[in-house]
């Protein structure tokens, strides 16, 4: 996978096809939306789908730490999909997650899906977080930001359309500002909202690229090529 350079708030991000953005200088993993154990929810109110969505976003996030070996890890938010996600996720998992978390530092950002902080996972729940000059939130675009800071977010699972010779191509995407970044959400079952949706009026306003996700690398458009 090739990662795709972003300069934000001073400071070097790369963002990876796999949907994870990277802080090298501080070598910090950032992913947004996991929602673990949507299907399982889903599941709960009668809707028969297979409830191995947990599992797969696991895998994802095991093999991003792998390939990029952090000692920190954020996540921007909705890591859970409701207060009773933990309750439900199957026991191997929830294991899994533990082994797999238990040598980073972990930041979790709440979301408006999270439930109350956890205490049986590795890491620190947090209303928001700043490190240096860039601010990670949740729901980007709700606060006026300082002249040099920027802010990394989640929430509204961009995904764009671009067009080709053969038709639109819709992909999740990074959406970028000039001080804003909006993470693809990271989640095996978690869908995605158009970025010119006027939903997401507040942080594509002054938008100016999208990086949609591709099997080995971004690719990069202007807000004003993408196809409504």
């Amino acid at each position: 996978m090739i990662a795709a350079p972003l300069h934000l708030g001073g400071e070097r991000l790369m963002l990876c096809p796999s949907g994870v953005a990277l802080w090298p200088a501080r070598r910090t993993l950032i992913v947004a939306d996991l929602h673990f154990e949507k299907g399982s929810a889903f599941a709960a109110r009668g809707a028969h789908l297979p409830p191995y969505d947990t599992r797969e976003t696991l895998l994802r996030l095991a093999f991003a730490i792998r390939r990029h070996a952090p000692r920190r890890l954020i996540a921007l938010g909705d890591a859970w999909h409701d207060d009773h996600a933990l309750a439900r996720m199957a026991p191997a998992d929830l294991a899994a997650m533990r082994r797999l978390l238990a040598p980073l530092e972990v930041i979790w950002v709440a979301g408006n899906h999270d439930p109350r902080p956890q205490d049986v996972l590795p890491g620190e729940s947090v209303g928001e977080f700043s490190e240096g000059k860039l601010h990670f939130r949740h729901i980007g675009g709700v606060a006026p930001l300082a002249r040099f800071e920027a802010e990394l977010s989640g929430h509204y699972h961009p995904k764009a359309t671009l067009p080709t010779r053969i038709g639109g191509i819709t992909r999740p995407c990074f959406l970028a500002t000039g001080q804003r970044l909006v993470l693809p959400a990271f989640g095996a079952f978690t869908g995605g909202l158009d970025v010119r949706d006027p939903a997401m009026t507040m942080v594509a306003k002054a938008a100016q690229r999208v990086f949609l996700l591709g099997r080995d690398r971004l690719h990069s458009a202007s807000f004003e090529a993408l196809r409504a």
